[in-house]
């Protein structure tokens, strides 16, 4: 084996760019290649009552365990089935009602011949990803996605790299097709993704927001003496004054009180201190989007609010400890 002393100069990068301008052609191939095979595919899985199994032998069962992973997360309930224990008892994971998604780029995998044939029996539809469009998978396949014929960037031209990454990124694509036809939205994506920075993320004011008896209220027309006997019990450091039909009025901070510090405080009504046009969120927006507001203007609490027409129906109160302790920053 030769020294990598021996390499021209800036021979790592040359290869390096080498590969993935093969790469990129391929994929740009693989995009120009695409036909109406690629819709019924998309048909096929979005009709699919179960679930989407995918299959595949070696590098190609990675990638199908990939795309299992992407369909799952994108609203497409699927899972991933190795060939070699389906022929041991995992055929029993599919069923009927499902569709299968098989890798191969021969199209002759010995090891997928059990899952093929089982597809057969049932009328399982099977959607086939592979470069040869002779083979026994296309030929069996109720719809084939056909791969560019292009060379594997390996240096001896052996080694699945190409090839797999064309399977992942049309796996990309059929999934991504799948979210747009389902109408998969960002708060179904944050129910698939609960755990992690990405769920945070996703978290909105309602998955924070106290509610119930926990939210400082009281009628406009009641005294400071009330309304100082709330905000200390409540502990949110403010209160929201509602008139007769539970409409938010305005509110009452800290900054309120300072303003109209005197020996007369005690003796005025709340509807007097209170601010009358309070800045307030909607339960539906995204928990980062309100932490913003709070910073933005120096505020520790929103009350979270239903608007109906020009009414505001408090609903909650967020402090900005609630997104302390989600850990939303």
């Amino acid at each position: 084996m030769a020294s990598i002393l021996s390499f021209p100069p800036r021979f790592e990068l040359h290869e390096a760019q080498r590969v993935l301008n093969l790469e990129a052609e391929a994929l740009k191939m693989l995009c120009q290649s695409l036909d109406h095979s690629f819709v019924q595919a998309v048909k096929i899985l979005h009709d699919t009552i179960g679930h989407v199994v995918v299959t595949g032998m070696g590098k190609s069962g990675h990638v199908a365990r990939k795309i299992a992973a992407t369909l799952a997360s994108t609203g497409t309930p699927s899972l991933f089935v190795h060939p070699a224990e389906a022929s041991h008892g995992d055929l029993g994971m599919i069923s009927p009602k499902d569709s299968v998604v098989a890798l191969s780029l021969s199209g002759e995998t010995s090891e997928l011949s059990d899952i093929i044939e089982y597809t057969r029996r049932w009328g399982v539809p099977l959607v086939a990803i592979t470069r040869n469009p002779e083979s026994s998978l296309a030929e069996i396949a109720t719809v084939t996605l056909l791969l560019p014929e292009i060379e594997e960037a390996c240096a001896i031209g052996l080694a699945p790299t190409t090839s797999t990454t064309m399977m992942i990124a049309l796996g990309d694509a059929l999934a991504t097709t799948l979210m747009k036809y389902r109408g998969f939205s960002p708060a179904d994506f944050g129910a698939l993704h609960p755990g992690g920075r990405l769920g945070q993320r996703l978290k909105r004011v309602r998955d924070l927001m106290h509610t119930g008896d926990e939210i400082p209220l009281i009628s406009e027309n009641v005294s400071m003496k009330e309304a100082l006997l709330v905000i200390t019990s409540k502990g949110f450091g403010c209160v929201g004054l509602i008139d007769d039909e539970g409409v938010l009025k305005g509110v009452i901070t800290d900054g309120d009180l300072r303003r109209h510090m005197s020996s007369k405080l005690l003796d005025l009504h709340a509807i007097d201190v209170m601010t009358r046009t309070p800045m307030t969120v909607e339960a539906h927006i995204l928990a980062q989007e309100a932490l913003a507001l709070l910073n933005q203007h120096c505020r520790t609490n929103l009350f979270v609010v239903e608007t109906l027409g020009d009414k505001k129906m408090p609903l909650g109160i967020v402090h900005i400890h609630d997104f302390l302790r989600a850990n939303i920053t």
